[in-house]
């Protein structure tokens, strides 16, 4: 999306891109970095509704308001352009189509989770998501003898568990079992190697 009528800036990690609520006066493009959108409800609960990364696109409103909050990951660089410079460009406008497309079928993939799945499952199908090219239809297996992966998060617990509509204890405790049962291991608070990628696929509930 970036363009003569394009800015950039920079944020820090954790820092609020727009509330819900604010004008939508921009759209934003993800150049570099991770971006979380989520939704309060009147007791202070959040609901993590979706994670976005380089290429994404999010603050396309339907009203004149933006309908959640974001707010970064990571530090993140991203591109912004008026609402009235993206309605005028063709260019942004197809741009946009594309990537509303990928993103209305992940949030359909995510209805999924929530009103469907497990505990297990929820946590083994986000941690899925960071594994490059494995996990979709027509995943054709590992390429060598191991079947490794190493995924690194940049999200707290408490943020995952807002994602994925747990507490922070089951998430905690989900993540000990796949440890216990070998099918990962935890190399940092925020790095986790996954031991077997297909039995990790296997428990997404996914085949």
């Amino acid at each position: 999306m970036a363009s003569e009528q394009s800015r950039h800036k920079t944020f820090p990690s954790h820092g609020v891109i727009f509330f819900e609520g604010d004008p939508a006066n921009n759209i934003y493009e993800v150049a570099d970095g991770s971006v979380m959108l989520y939704k309060l409800l009147p007791d202070g609960r959040r609901q993590v509704v979706e994670i976005l990364g380089s290429g994404d696109l999010f603050g396309i409103p339907a009203g004149e308001v933006y309908d959640t909050s974001a707010e970064t990951l990571t530090e993140t660089l991203v591109h912004m352009i008026s609402r009235k410079d993206a309605e005028n460009s063709n260019i942004i406008q197809e741009h946009m189509k594309k990537c509303l497309v990928s993103q209305v079928q992940n949030l359909h993939e995510h209805a999924v989770l929530l009103g469907r799945k497990s505990a297990h499952e929820r946590v083994a199908s986000f941690l899925m998501r960071f594994v490059p090219s494995r996990g979709d239809f027509g995943c054709i297996g590992p390429e060598g003898d191991e079947d490794q992966s190493v995924v690194t998060l940049h999200m707290t617990r408490q943020e995952i568990a807002d994602f994925l509509g747990l507490t922070i204890e089951t998430v905690s405790r989900v993540l000990s079992d796949m440890k216990r049962r070998k099918v990962i291991t935890m190399e940092k608070q925020d790095r986790i190697r996954v031991m077997n990628v297909c039995g990790l696929c296997h428990l997404t509930g996914k085949y």
